[in-house]
């Protein structure tokens, strides 16, 4: 019909304007984009530049944007968060709006999502630990890295966690990157963390911190650590730091540095390297103390016992010997999981992520031909916890092709128009980009006023006050 009207009355016109798109007949595509981490930024970025007659709406349950760039990047890694300058970019979009305050599974259901949009995109992360399947493992002097990792950069619930680091030692089981920069936020000289953007809570705890061991102890040998050269070379150069490296751990190590590929050949370099300087170094009272080969067992009062393994084909095999380290306070860190945010959502429980094939959820986990149209997941959600922010940008990228592809194959219908969020939102307080832009400005404010690049508000409440909302 509106075709019919402007050339009745517009033909000339039209016929020298051959690019003219009606809208009426092709409405823009609406994607829902749920959780604004990395993983969602990075989508939210392909997906408008190239599907120019876009809308992307991303929702987050909390107040503020970002994800694990602000709450699991490190306070001393400025440079990582650098990030939030593209993402801010991106926001700037007039095709783009966040939507923060909004829970999956509360506020707002699969469901309704999926009626009012034509692609939903799953990136909501992985918020749950993996356990170490140990007696006594509840006990309070055993926490999760990542609760701690949340403490001390300001995630909303986690400043009550209280660590208690009266003792002089702390027990770390894993050995991946989190695993280390827990070691290193409890080592570090506290006038160098005064200058990050760690919360104010828990400089004031690190600063009356007994600690001066910390043991960081995998089940695997030094040839199949998780943590990368980055964060091994910030461990070494530690001011006022000794590093012990347990020569038994390193038995037909250099035999097998030839055969390696060339990043896993540098890290055991290094480790070597560092190993046949330690006697030669200064010692201090505050001590790395890396330890493989061994499997938590049990824990009994202040001890932590764990099983001694053998590598056998890559593989770490019990023996029948043991050893004991102290357990004053236990930090576990051996992986995440995703939760099942919407019961509506295919989910795979036991591996703790979303059941899909490249990106494209699953309607039923055991049949991975029975792709649900319209419906996506990225980041740790799809893939499980692991990579850095460049794997998960690359992820990202991936299955946000794929939306593109299925859009141009017309696999996911669009005939019709799609209200998105603005009906559900009427009783909702949610917060807006403008309104978190507030709350980043008094975040800076605070943090200026005390020689910091911001002071975190890590109440809701207290976000939603500033914001206006």
């Amino acid at each position: 019909m509106l075709r019919t009207i402007l050339q009745r009355n517009y033909k000339p016109q039209l016929n020298n304007l051959t690019h003219i798109r009606f809208f009426a007949q092709n409405p823009s595509t609406r994607v829902c984009i749920v959780g604004a981490g990395p993983a969602g930024f990075y989508a939210a970025q392909h997906i408008l530049k190239h599907l120019p007659n876009s809308n992307v709406d991303v929702i987050d349950k909390l107040p503020v944007p970002f994800g694990l760039v602000r709450f699991g990047v490190a306070p001393d890694h400025p440079e990582v968060k650098n990030v939030i300058n593209t993402f801010t970019k991106t926001a700037g979009n007039e095709r783009f709006k966040f939507y923060g305050n909004i829970a999956l599974g509360q506020d707002v259901s699969l469901k309704g999502l999926r009626e009012r949009y034509h692609i939903v995109l799953l990136t909501y992360g992985a918020d749950q630990d993996r356990q170490l399947g140990i007696e006594n493992e509840t006990q309070p002097n055993v926490l999760s890295a990542r609760n701690f990792v949340a403490w001390y950069n300001g995630l909303p619930g986690a400043e009550n966690l209280n660590p208690d680091l009266s003792g002089k030692s702390v027990t770390i089981v894993g050995q991946g990157n989190v695993a280390v920069d827990v070691a290193r936020m409890l080592l570090s000289p506290i006038d160098d963390l005064k200058k990050t953007d760690i919360t104010s809570y828990a400089l004031d705890c690190l600063a009356s911190s007994k600690v001066e061991k910390v043991y960081l102890v995998g089940r695997r040998g030094p040839l199949q650590v998780a943590f990368t050269i980055k964060e091994l070379r910030e461990m070494l150069r530690l001011p006022n730091v000794s590093t012990h490296w347990r020569p038994d751990d390193f038995q037909g190590v250099t035999e097998a540095i030839e055969k390696l590929a060339r990043p896993r050949k540098r890290l055991t370099e290094l480790m070597l390297k560092s190993l046949n300087e330690q006697k030669s170094q200064p010692q201090y009272a505050k001590q790395f103390l890396p330890i493989f080969l061994r499997s938590p067992k049990t824990l009994k009062d202040q001890e932590l016992v764990f099983t001694i393994n053998e590598m056998q084909q890559d593989k770490a095999v019990a023996t029948a010997a043991h050893e004991s380290l102290p357990a004053e306070l236990v930090l576990r860190s051996i992986g995440y999981k995703s939760s099942c945010a919407d019961g509506d959502l295919c989910f795979d429980a036991r591996a703790g992520m979303v059941a899909n094939v490249n990106g494209r959820v699953l309607r039923n986990a055991n049949d991975t031909a029975s792709v649900d149209p319209g419906l996506y997941t990225a980041g740790w959600l799809a893939t499980g916890p692991t990579g850095v922010i460049l794997t998960t940008m690359n992820v990202a990228f991936s299955v946000a092709k794929t939306i593109c592809d299925d859009i141009g194959a017309k696999k996911i219908p669009r005939e019709e128009s799609k209200p998105g969020l603005v009906d559900l939102l009427k009783d909702k307080r949610y917060v807006s980009w403008q309104a978190w832009e507030k709350i980043d400005a008094e975040e800076t404010k605070r943090g200026q006023a005390v020689g910091k690049p911001r002071e975190k508000i890590v109440n809701i409440e207290e976000m939603l006050k500033v914001a206006g909302v």
